[in-house]
Parts: structure tokens; sequence; C-alpha cells
């Protein structure tokens, strides 16, 4: 049994050590500086590497963890997203210049039906842009469109279309893209099909046309305080899939942005040489007795003081009997007396008084032995002492 149990491990390790070793080709990718780098994960190229399994009639789920080539995240300007197992993932962000070189990705492909796994490696080359940084950039917010229902092809062409005819100028490129949750914006409530909104960047070398400084004009500006939608002149040439927020349209011009301001300058995350930090050996002593005093003694003062002023208000201002007499009138006190002194006379009559007990309450008929009594008998025989039981007589 035991040898048994040690050959069923070392299959199993085995099989799993061949699950891990499968990966596809290396893939290698260009990203320019300055433009949009999105690749898209399909899962009909990882699930070919998967093992068949004739008896599921449906695609299994998958889904994809995406990381920089030793280390646990990827790199600062790319995003990974995938809304649901069954759906594609992608890989999308926007390089800068200190990305510039050869960075390497590795995916991974999870079979979450049968735990298999597929991997492979993407080296990506960021090159400088050829045409510079793009001077004048126009960043659209997108209401009615997912990030990851933007990142196709046909649809951020379609929108750059778009762009273009309100632009009306060659050489349009694409900046960005990103989600709005990324920018702070408010997961929506599942209901109405609402989405989460995209923002889309593009840049051009050329300035911005009359049709876009419109929407940022002083009078547009009051209407967005207002919650109402700018009037610009180039609604119509707009496409009409896309639901786009003018109010929140941000046009950027590095023309104006001194060169200095935008430099960013990073360092190699060591401190300088300097003298040594010497921390002191020995610390003061202190004294804790008046916080002591503060904490403890403090509230058990006032917590008395409230005592006896509560005992002196419940027993010391009670005005007694005898200061109650001296304030009530002389008439009022003969009147209580006299009341008082003619109902104990009443009831001293009431116990010494000697006279035969009224007929009506006393009984004809006995309703236990079913004898007639006389009602005018001597009064010292009662019928209701009669007992229950006649042997007890």
């Amino acid at each position: 049994a035991g040898q048994g149990l040690t050959g069923s491990c070392f299959l199993a390790v085995f099989l799993f050590s061949g699950i891990l070793e499968a990966s596809l080709p290396v893939l290698q990718l260009r990203a320019v500086v300055g433009e949009i780098f999105i690749h898209e994960l399909e899962r009909e190229g990882f699930q070919e590497y998967f093992t068949d399994h004739p008896e599921l009639s449906f695609d299994p789920p998958i889904t994809f963890h995406a990381n920089l080539l030793d280390h646990p995240d990827l790199p600062q300007w790319l995003r990974y997203i995938q809304r649901t197992p069954f759906q594609t993932g992608y890989l999308y962000g926007s390089a800068t210049d200190k990305d510039v070189g050869t960075q390497t990705i590795e995916v991974t492909a999870y079979n979450r039906y049968t735990y298999e796994t597929v991997r492979q490696t993407m080296v990506i080359s960021i090159v400088p842009s050829p045409d510079g940084e793009m001077p004048y950039q126009a960043e659209f917010f997108v209401k009615n469109w997912n990030v990851e229902e933007v990142l196709p092809t046909e649809v951020h062409e379609l929108f750059q279309q778009a762009v273009d005819n309100m632009w009306d100028q060659e050489g349009l490129v694409l900046v960005n893209i990103s989600s709005a949750l990324d920018q702070g914006g408010r997961v929506p409530l599942p209901i109405e099909n609402r989405k989460e909104g995209v923002y889309i960047k593009v840049g051009s070398k050329d300035p911005f046309t009359e049709c876009l400084t419109e929407a940022k004009s002083p009078e547009n500006r009051y209407r967005c305080q207002l919650e109402q939608q700018p009037v610009i002149t180039c609604y119509d040439s707009f496409s009409s899939r896309f639901r786009v927020d003018w109010c929140n349209l941000t046009l950027i011009d590095l023309t104006d942005v001194n060169a200095t301001e935008m430099v960013t300058v990073y360092g190699d995350g060591v401190l300088e040489p300097g003298p040594e930090f010497n921390p002191p050996e020995d610390a003061p002593d202190r004294l804790f007795f008046y916080d002591f005093l503060l904490t403890f003694l403090l509230p058990l003062i006032i917590g008395l003081l409230l005592c006896l002023f509560l005992a002196y208000i419940m027993c010391c201002r009670r005005e007694g009997v005898h200061q109650r007499d001296m304030k009530t009138s002389d008439i009022q006190m003969v009147h209580h007396h006299t009341i008082h002194d003619n109902t104990e006379e009443l009831r001293e009559m009431a116990s010494a008084r000697d006279i035969p007990r009224p007929l009506s309450t006393l009984p004809m008929f006995n309703v236990r032995t079913g004898e007639r009594i006389n009602p005018m008998q001597n009064s010292g025989y009662d019928s209701a002492q009669v007992p229950l039981i006649l042997a007890q007589q």
C-alpha cells in the first residue's frame, strides 16, 4: 500500500509539472511612447494547449494573470482587464519616456474547469515616438462604454474617426484609454445597463479647433454648473454611438507649459552620504504623577461633588411635618383635625354596636341542606356556619 501511494504521488507530481511546463512561443511586441498600446489575449490561442475533454459541451472558463518577469505585478504604465472568464482579456496602456527599453511580460492562462495552466512570454520593445510628444491633447469622457468595450481595434478607430471630423486635421494619435474607475469614478448600479465610462485621450500637432474651445468657454462652464450640456456647433459631426460628457472635456496645451515644470527627476532610491545619525542613549526621566491626577483623581472628585449635590437636593431640602404645619393656617388645621376625630369616632361606634343583622343579609333557604330557616330566629344561630357534611356536626 505504501509503494502504491508513493507511485501515485510521483505520478501526480509528474502530471502537474507537465501542466506547468506547457507554454506558447515567445511573442515579440512593440510599443511607442505617447501612443496607446493594446494587446488582445485571445482565449482560443491558449485553449488549444489545454487537454481536450470530449465530455465538455461548452468552452471552459479561462482567466489570465499578467506580471513583469520576476516581479509580482505589471509595470506602472501597463494595465490588464478581463470582465468575465468567458470574455477576452486585454493588456493596454501608454508608455512614457522613462519606460523606453525592453520589458518582458509573463501571462499565465488558467483553465477554471480543469485547473490547467498555460504560459506565454511577451517581449515588449518600447521605443520613443518619431514625432515626439503631441503638444495638443484632448481627453473625452464617454459615458455609455466600458473600457474593455473600447479596446477592440474597430471601436477605438471609430471613435478616432469621430474626433477627426471635429478636429479636421491629419495625424491624430490615440494617446491613452483609461477606465473612469481608475480616475476616481464610482461603480455604477447594476440597473438599466449602466456603464462605468471611459476616458479617451487623443493628441495632435495642430491647435484645437474652435469647436473644441467653445466647450470650455465661460458661458458653457456656467451651463455645466447648472448641470446642462454646453452649446457647441459640432454636435452633429460626432458619432451618435458615443455619448460624450462635454462638461468633462479636458484640453491640454503643452506649448504653454514651462519645460522645467514638466521634467521630473527620479533618484536612484539611495540616500546621499552624510553624517551618521547617533540616537540618544538615555532618555530623560519623566514623572507621571500629574498625569495620574489628571486621569483618575479629577474625574473622581467631579463624581463625588455630583453625589453630594444630589444628596443635598433629595435629602436636605425637605420641609418636614413641623415646618409644613407652621405654614398651614389655624382654620385649615382645625378643619383637618375635626374630620379626622369624627372619622375615628364613627369607627369606634360601629365596632361597639350590638344589634341583629339586617334581614336582607340573612338566608331563608340553605342551599346545602335544603332546610328552610326562619329569618327571625335567634340571632345567635348563623346558617352560614352549617357544615358541608352533616356528619361533622
